[in-house]
Parts: C-alpha cells; sequence; structure tokens
C-alpha cells in the first residue's frame, strides 16, 4: 500500500477565490473536460449516425436501445448517482496528504466489494432478461413479435458491460477527486469508437449484434484505460472489504438511491410506453436525444463536474462566499454556453438532422419526426443545464435528500403529462412529458437552493438579462435575417445543408457574442483569454 507519486492537480488547502480567479480556474477544469468530451460526443454523434445508416431508425434499432439501456440504466442505479452524489465528495475529502494512507484504503474497499457485487448482478440479469425485456418493450408485441425475443437475446449479450461501465465510473469518481479530468472525459471517446469500428466491420455478418459487440468491446476499453491513469496518477491499493467511510457513502447515497428507483422507473416506462407508439418511436427518440445531450455533455455537465470538488472543500473548510462564488460562476458560465448552443440547435433542427443522419436507410419522413422531437427536448434541455450545478452543488453539502425527494416530485410529473398527452401526440407526447420533468426539477431546486444558501453572489439577474438579449440577437440573425441571403447560394443537397449551418449558425453565434460583449459580461473576457493562451501554448 503506497503512493508513488503526488496526484496531479490535488488540493492541499484552497486559497480564497476571488471572482475572477476562482472563475478562471473553474473554466480551465471545465475545459480540460470539455476538450475529452468533444472527442467524445463527436464519436457519439459518428455512432450515431453509422448506426442511422446501417439499420435505419427501425424495430431493430429500437430493440438495441432497450437493451443497451439495462447496463446504463444499472449504470446510473449502481455508480452514476453515487458518484456526484457521494463518491466524489467523500474521497475528495480524502486527498489531503496527511490523509492518503485513508484514501488508499478507502479505494481497495470500494473496488473490492463493487467488482464482486457486479459479478453476481450480471449473472443475474442473465436468467431475468425475459421479464426485464417484457418490462422495458412489451408492447413490441403490439407491431412486431420477432422483436421481443430479440431483445431478450441482446440483453443477455449486453449483460457483462455492466460490470466495465460501473467499474469505470468508480476509476472515475477516484479521478475526479484527484482533479485529474482528461483521461475520464477520453475514455468515454473510446466506448463510443467501439461501436463505431464494429458496425461497419460485422453488420453485414451478424446483423444488430455487431452493435452489442460494439458496446462490450468499448466498455472493456473505457475500464482499462481508466485504470491506466488510476495507475499513473500513484494510486496503488490492496483488497480491502471494510472502511469507516463506507458508512458515509452508503448514508450520502441511499436517498439518492431511493430516488433514482424511482427515476429508473420513469425511464422504464417512458421506454415501454413509447414501444406502444410505433416501432420507430425509440429509434426517432434516440437520434433525438443524442442531439440534444451534446451540448448539455460538453457544457453543463463539463462545468458541474468540474466545480463539484471545489465545492465540497469550500464547504467542508466552512467558507460559504467561496462556496457562493463558485456556485455563481458556474451557473453563469452554463448560462452563457448553453443558450446559443440550444437556441441555435433549436433554430437549425432540420438542416442539422438532414445532413447527419438522411443516408441510407434513414429517410425525410425520419428527419421530420426527429426533428420535431429534437426542438421539444431542447426547451427541456435549457432546464436541465441548470439542473446539473444546482444538484452538485447540493451534493457538496453532503446533502442527497432534497435532490432526491425533488427527483421523486419530477417523475411524478413527467407520469401525469405522459399520460395526458400520449393518447393524442403519440411518442411526442413522451417527449414533451420528459421536458416538463426537467423544467420541474430545475425550478424547484433553484428555490431550496436559494432558500438554503441565499443570493448567490456574481450579478445573476445580470447575466439573465444578457443572455436573453443575445438569444434574441441569434434568433433574428439565425432566423429571419441570415436565411434571406443563403438561399442565394448556388449549392444544393448536402452541401447546401452545411453552407446553410455554417453560415446561418455562426453568423448568430457572432450576433450573440457581440451582444454580450457590449454589455460586458466577464465569461465574454476570460473565455478570449484563455484560448488566446491555448493558441500561444506550444
Amino acid at each position: 500500500m503506497s503512493v508513488a507519486s503526488r496526484p496531479q492537480g490535488s488540493l492541499e488547502n484552497p486559497e480564497p477565490a476571488s471572482d475572477a480567479a476562482g472563475g478562471a480556474s473553474l473554466l480551465r477544469s471545465a475545459t480540460l473536460l470539455s476538450i475529452g468530451n468533444i472527442a467524445s460526443r463527436v464519436l457519439g454523434l459518428v455512432r450515431e449516425v453509422v448506426i442511422a445508416n446501417i439499420f435505419g431508425p427501425s424495430g431493430l434499432v429500437s430493440a438495441f436501445t432497450v437493451a443497451s439501456m439495462v447496463p446504463t440504466m444499472l449504470y446510473d442505479f449502481l455508480i452514476g448517482g453515487m458518484l456526484s452524489a457521494a463518491l466524489v465528495p467523500v474521497l475528495s475529502d480524502y486527498t489531503r496528504p496527511e490523509r492518503r494512507a485513508e484514501l488508499i484504503r478507502l479505494i481497495g474497499a470500494l473496488i473490492s466489494l463493487l467488482s464482486v457485487t457486479l459479478a453476481l448482478i450480471v449473472l443475474a440479469l442473465q436468467l431475468t432478461a425475459p421479464q426485464v425485456a417484457w418490462l422495458l418493450a412489451g408492447g413490441f408485441d403490439d407491431f412486431d413479435p420477432a422483436l421481443l425475443p430479440l431483445t431478450v437475446q441482446l440483453i443477455r449479450w449486453i449483460s457483462p458491460a455492466v460490470w466495465f461501465f460501473s467499474m469505470a465510473g468508480l476509476l472515475t469518481a477516484i479521478l475526479y477527486s484527484l482533479q485529474r479530468f482528461t483521461f475520464p472525459a477520453l475514455a468515454t471517446a473510446i466506448y463510443n469508437l467501439g461501436i463505431v469500428i464494429a458496425a461497419p466491420l460485422l453488420a453485414s455478418r451478424i446483423g444488430i449484434t455487431s452493435l452489442v459487440i460494439g458496446v462490450l468491446i468499448g466498455s472493456a476499453a473505457q475500464f482499462a484505460i481508466m485504470a491506466w491513469d488510476v495507475r499513473r496518477a500513484g494510486i496503488h491499493f490492496r483488497i480491502e472489504w471494510s472502511h469507516p467511510a463506507l458508512r458515509r457513502i452508503v448514508a450520502l447515497y441511499a436517498p439518492i438511491a431511493a430516488g433514482l428507483i424511482v427515476a429508473q422507473f420513469q425511464v422504464g416506462l417512458d421506454r415501454r410506453l413509447a414501444s406502444s407508439t410505433g416501432e420507430e418511436s425509440i429509434a426517432w427518440m434516440r437520434s433525438a436525444t443524442t442531439l440534444q445531450q451534446l451540448p448539455l455533455g460538453l457544457i453543463s455537465v463539463a462545468i458541474s463536474l468540474a466545480a463539484l470538488p471545489r465545492l465540497s472543500q469550500f464547504f467542508a473548510a466552512r467558507r460559504e462566499d467561496d462556496y457562493r462564488r463558485t456556485l455563481a460562476n458556474g451557473l453563469r458560465m452554463v448560462l452563457v454556453l448553453i443558450v446559443p448552443a440550444v437556441v441555435g440547435l433549436w433554430l437549425l433542427a432540420e438542416p442539422t438532422v438532414r445532413l447527419l443522419f438522411e443516408h441510407g436507410r434513414f429517410t425525410p419522413s425520419d428527419t421530420i419526426q426527429v426533428a420535431a422531437a429534437l426542438r421539444i427536448y431542447l426547451v427541456g434541455a435549457l432546464f436541465a443545464a441548470i439542473d446539473f450545478p444546482l444538484n452538485y452543488a447540493f451534493y457538496a453539502r453532503n446533502n442527497t435528500l432534497l435532490p432526491a425527494l425533488v427527483g421523486v416530485f419530477s417523475v411524478g410529473i413527467y407520469t401525469g403529462v405522459a399520460f395526458a398527452l400520449m393518447e393524442s401526440l403519440g411518442y411526442l407526447g413522451l417527449v414533451w412529458a420528459d421536458t416538463a420533468k426537467h423544467a420541474g426539477h430545475a425550478l424547484v431546486m433553484a428555490i431550496l437552493l436559494i432558500g438554503l444558501v441565499g443570493r448567490l453572489r456574481g450579478e445573476m439577474g445580470r447575466a439573465l438579462w444578457s443572455v436573453t438579449l443575445g438569444a434574441i440577437a441569434m434568433i433574428f440573425t439565425t432566423g429571419w435575417l441570415a436565411p434571406r441571403w443563403i438561399v442565394l447560394a448556388p449549392v444544393d443537397g448536402s452541401l447546401a445543408d452545411l453552407l446553410y449551418l455554417v453560415a446561418a449558425g455562426g453568423s448568430g453565434a457572432l450576433a450573440y457574442i457581440l451582444v454580450l460583449a457590449m454589455v460586458g459580461m466577464p465569461e465574454v473576457q476570460r473565455i478570449r483569454v484563455l484560448l488566446s493562451r491555448r493558441v500561444r501554448a506550444p
């Protein structure tokens, strides 16, 4: 049991943060995450393009989507919720030099217990695959009786990914607590590469099973690269079966686990209801969700994860001013970056979907359906983007009960809206229900946080007005002004869509930036300085 070297980026006694220094530091960490996330999200988008091109938005893709949900749902329940709510805050408390030996013991106990538990879960999933498939996709029988048996087979094939995903998630928490952000983001890109490579090579021989092979290859590679970076950080552990901090992790995670049971029920209900609206519905929703999650992952998740270790340390040190300042910096950065991304994608939904997906077996009618779902999902993305830092702000204060209770409340919103709209709107009613869920959760979390910590420092009101003015300028430029001269270009087909996206989107983004610069938003200056440093760096 030893530590060969001091982990990169660990904090001993973080200095009091000024608005400028704290914002710049947070932006640097978020940028590190975003660089890896860009590679991950681009490859994730390529993955979806490959799937759409080879299989189209077919029942086969819907069956694979349901099967691939199973490891994702189990990961979210076992590790995903625990990662930010319990693992990173507790592990961050042990990264101080005087507690490093205890950190190694805790890591050994976590890895030992989780690896055995996950192996048992994989075995159980093999035995219960028919029941799981029926619960998640029983509606397939109304359209194609062959889809449900196929889903059972795919679930059994994909089940080992539960072990790889969850163990990689634990290693992610370890690296985040050490403020090592690059490899966790890059590891996700490696995962996406599995399907990108496997599908074209194997689809002609084994069909949709090629996607499962890609998931297994990608998840195993993801785990391997994370394990390598943990070793590179100087972490050497031995098998342990107990540690006092495990009780603290369980205590923090218990409310989240209860909330996640309800949340996973909502995910399962969403897929079950969608399977009864048509065999292509889940595939359409999958494509739209991929595009919606692109700005969320690159912006909101990256900034929130970068802020979490700092927020945890400031709260532990009772430095409430630094805590509020860091949170305000994070929220402002999320607002400044997410609004143009969401507004631009909303305005350019159809040409974006057409350019990316309308190839092979993906038809123009599929483009219309996916673009309609995407626009609704993007309304929810604005709320979800703010919700990430709000949730993490509670987790940093070791308060997981309130976010869990709000999560249960938001699932109630989803269920009510879904059943109210599904009959008249079909699968789009489920998309509206998901958007209503995100809106309700974010609004309640904002009210609770203000009640808990008081008003945030950092001119949040000014930030809201500034991004609103910038969004109006962007809507005018992208949605009304640019199309009037872009249509004059003598091109058609995919080249016309590409030109339209670059010209209309670029002019809208420029209008947004100019408005924010004119009103003096400090984030614009920080981003400019950071980019100039990156350009000058050797």
